[in-house]
């Protein structure tokens, strides 16, 4: 079984453009991958967790990659105070350890998702250069550049998760 899309519905990157637009593409990219590896699956697919010892499951992806477009766009770069969504101080796992089986849990995790990744959207067209910088509460000073670049190399790491997750729930394949 094979999940890959004809045409496929991911954007890709002009491979003439200058450093910004390449970064956008790429980054646009993995949150697309992201979404054709959850695509189709009811709750309890996407809450299912089939590494044994873990639990990762594409429902806590969602939930993490939220709170990571969260972070760093929020509260790093636009200096706002945006308390994670899905984990604790006391529960940093939250994100993966709360992600159950439940429909309203999944279209809460799917609209915050997108919500964040909207407001990165915007926060990257607005921003007028790539040296726009932000604060990070342990590494300092911290610029649009390196962020997207991080952004870029999170999604790749987790997509890569999503499919073996993908592939253990139902077997599908591909991007």
């Amino acid at each position: 079984m094979t999940i890959e899309q004809r045409p496929d519905p991911r954007t890709e990157a002009d491979p003439r453009a200058d450093e910004r637009v390449t970064l956008e593409g790429f980054l646009r990219w993995q949150r697309q991958t992201l979404e054709i590896k959850c695509a189709g699956l009811d709750a309890d697919a996407l809450a299912r967790r089939v590494v044994p010892h873990s639990t990762l499951s594409l429902l806590g992806l969602l939930r993490h990659l939220a709170d990571v477009e969260r972070a760093w766009f929020r509260r790093v770069l636009s200096g706002l105070d945006a308390p994670p969504l899905f984990y604790t101080a006391d529960d940093r796992d939250g994100d993966f350890d709360g992600a159950r089986a439940d429909p309203e849990l999944v279209e809460q995790a799917r609209s915050a998702w997108r919500d964040e990744v909207a407001f990165a959207e915007r926060f990257v067209a607005e921003a007028p250069d790539l040296d726009v910088t932000g604060q990070h509460h342990r590494r300092g000073a911290m610029s649009l550049r390196w962020v997207l670049v991080h952004m870029i190399e999170e999604y790749a790491r987790h997509n890569g998760h999503a499919d073996l997750l993908r592939q253990g729930i139902d077997g599908a394949v591909g991007e």
